[in-house]
């Protein structure tokens, strides 16, 4: 195993998240005792840090108060040897806030635009600190993971508007966009993508790539029919209802910015999507990009079989997650040429 343990904020917290830790590893380890592993396909770490994370939010969601439920998500964090290899650095100006991931042993030229998940209402910074290391080495890149505004005290279009106020700081600051990586899971991703309509509207330049990690494309779909769950995903469709609840009222749901299912989607560049195959918002990832395709969009999904939602997150110590991290890299060193100071000489 290559990642730790961390606790953090207040003892009642750090308590509750550590009696939650316990009675998820008991689970685990009783049930694979009796009958196995809960998946074939996974291995102890994909089985407990699902598990971990599926009472995490459960917990959460029966607090009363949004705050609380976000003070309890960062009081535990699993990390991984990423952290060590990053240097992080804070910055907060008049129209948003954000941190700079920066590899320490790579001069990198790529820049990532990193737009977290956490259903528009969460952000789990130990968490995320970890995620956005490990994408900053694998994208062998420096990573600006934006802090934009939280429903339900901002909703959309506040989100929207904080990143394209990174978006154009970020290139006022001389990052080329053909050397740019806009790159979101969950809530990030569906912003993400409203984020590549909102630049083609305003008719800024796009960057070369945008990667969605198990974005949400379709919150208009999220309620009708059919209940949608999944006894292996760590969300729910009940956990699904509040995030939009929280996010915009029921009129604005259908909205492309919104739903990017329902955009004109012509003109955006090349998009690499990761799904995982037992994931409930997979029918809804699965229809943009055929949508996407029958539009004439460069869209690319890939689904890993069995895994959950925001799969990648379990780390290192997870194949598939590790695979699907060094795709991300594979995919972004395909899309984006080399700086002239970078080409070989033959």
């Amino acid at each position: 195993m290559t990642s730790r343990l961390r606790f953090n904020g207040p003892l009642r917290y750090r308590a509750k998240s550590s009696a939650t830790l316990f009675k998820a590893m008991a689970a685990v380890c009783l049930r694979r005792l009796r009958k196995g592993p809960f998946s074939a396909a996974w291995n102890l770490a994909a089985e407990f840090g699902t598990e971990i994370l599926r009472r995490q939010l459960a917990v959460a969601f029966e607090m009363t108060d949004v705050n609380q439920a976000r003070s309890y998500l960062d009081s535990f964090a699993i990390h991984s040897s990423a952290l060590s290899k990053v240097s992080i650095t804070d910055v907060t100006l008049k129209d948003f806030k954000g941190s700079w991931f920066i590899p320490k042993d790579i001069d990198p030229a790529i820049t990532v635009l990193f737009l977290h998940g956490g259903g528009y209402a969460f952000y789990p910074k130990s968490s995320y600190s970890n995620f956005s290391a490990m994408i900053a080495l694998t994208a062998k890149s420096k990573l600006f993971a934006l802090d934009y505004r939280l429903a339900p005290e901002h909703k959309y279009p506040a989100q929207l508007t904080d990143a394209t106020n990174a978006y154009r700081w970020l290139l006022s600051d001389g990052v080329n966009p053909q050397q740019l990586v806009v790159l979101g899971d969950s809530a990030g991703g569906n912003l993400t993508l409203a984020l590549l309509l909102s630049l083609q509207d305003a008719a800024l330049p796009p960057p070369a790539l945008a990667i969605c990690l198990s974005p949400a494309t379709d919150f208009g779909a999220w309620g009708a029919g059919e209940p949608v769950n999944s006894e292996f995903d760590w969300i729910s469709q009940a956990m699904t209802l509040h995030w939009a609840d929280w996010f915009c009222p029921l009129e604005q749901r259908s909205h492309p910015l919104v739903s990017p299912v329902n955009a004109d989607l012509r003109g955006l560049p090349p998009i690499y999507i990761q799904a995982g195959g037992s994931e409930i918002l997979l029918p809804s990832i699965q229809m943009f990009a055929e949508r996407a395709k029958e539009q004439g969009t460069d869209v690319v999904l890939e689904t890993w079989p069995a895994m959950n939602h925001d799969f990648q997150m379990l780390g290192y110590d997870v194949p598939q997650s590790a695979d699907a991290m060094n795709r991300i890299g594979e995919v972004i060193a395909s899309h984006i040429a080399p700086t002239k100071e970078q080409t070989p000489v033959l």
